[in-house]
């Protein structure tokens, strides 16, 4: 259990609908993503996490890495089927949702502590406007979803002398 001076994320009871209680992620400071993303357009246009109307159950951890020739979003999907992962592009956004779904419980089984979520989640990221989105790849490996998202290549606009009349 958490309390004061004691660090790390805190946890609720709740009573689901089958009437079984579960604990669930409290995160006090998800509000504050909405004073930063303010700031956005000042920032330039990044991969960050766009406002989802709907509640979900929980939300996957992401790691996004730029290299030269692609950007890789890697989220966590642990004893989540490929089947229950859905991933959609529109108008410069990548979507990513799906569902873990709860084992069911063995006759005669005794379950003493549930710690990890379970249910419906959604992620969202806003690409910037260099990715390809023809060639955005998903691959899922050991519980971790990949996307590669290749960069455009541009070509470098050269200087261009400019005569004077």
């Amino acid at each position: 259990m958490n309390g004061p001076g004691m660090a790390g994320p805190w946890y609720r009871m709740e009573q689901s609908e089958e009437g079984t209680m579960r604990l669930t992620r409290w995160e006090p400071f998800r509000e504050m993503d909405d004073v930063f993303k303010g700031f956005a357009p000042l920032l330039g246009r990044w991969p960050v996490t766009r406002p989802v109307e709907d509640v979900y159950d929980f939300m996957p951890l992401a790691d996004i890495v730029e290299h030269e020739k692609e950007y890789l979003v890697k989220i966590d999907l642990p004893d989540v089927k490929k089947e229950d992962v859905k991933v959609l592009f529109d108008e410069g956004v990548l979507t990513v949702r799906g569902e873990r779904k709860i084992e069911k419980e063995e006759k005669g089984e005794k379950v003493h502590r549930t710690e990890r979520f379970y249910g419906a989640f959604e992620r969202s990221f806003v690409l910037p406007d260099d990715v390809d989105p023809k060639l955005i790849r998903a691959e899922t490996k050991e519980g971790v979803l990949t996307l590669t998202l290749p960069r455009m290549t541009t070509p470098k606009a050269k200087p261009l002398a400019i005569s004077v009349q």
